[in-house]
């Protein structure tokens, strides 16, 4: 079955396209390249479980990309970097505020019953599915792993 974020992506190239806006149009043919590629190298259409890593993959290669620039002082590479990320942002799930990704972590350790820093590996397979495209993985871990130190 068809990704309904595929088929949004899609209708939002057509429009960028009838727009004439090059700098969406770049980005979103970048967005659906990346997409194309997963369904080439997989043979198979992806779902939207697949898109979202994806889209998550991407935002982390903008954010380090726009840090690097930014150290770097250019300011125009680092403001393209920061108009693909607003863009990839739309089309990701709504992020989550603090409170709600510690009571996430919390109900996963007792879920999970992990006790020690060595299950850490088990409480993030538990939160992967339910966190990924909506909160940063890199900082839940190390909040997790504070939480069983």
């Amino acid at each position: 079955m068809a990704s309904t974020t595929k088929l949004q992506l899609q209708e939002a190239v057509k429009d960028a396209m009838r727009a004439r806006d090059k700098q969406k149009l770049g980005a979103l043919r970048l967005i659906m390249s990346e997409i194309k590629r997963k369904e080439v190298d997989d043979r198979c259409e992806v779902d939207d479980a697949a898109v979202l890593t994806i889209l998550t993959k991407m935002v982390k290669q903008r954010r380090d990309s726009f840090v690097q620039y930014q150290a770097a002082g250019r300011a125009d590479l680092a403001g393209q970097e920061q108009f693909e990320l607003d863009l990839i942002a739309d089309y990701l799930p709504k992020a989550l505020s603090e409170s709600e990704i510690e009571a996430l972590i919390d109900q996963a350790i007792a879920e999970t019953e992990a006790t020690s820093v060595k299950q850490m590996g088990k409480v993030m397979a538990h939160l992967k599915a339910e966190l990924q495209g909506r909160a940063d993985m890199g900082q839940v871990g190390a909040q997790v792993k504070q939480k069983l130190a």
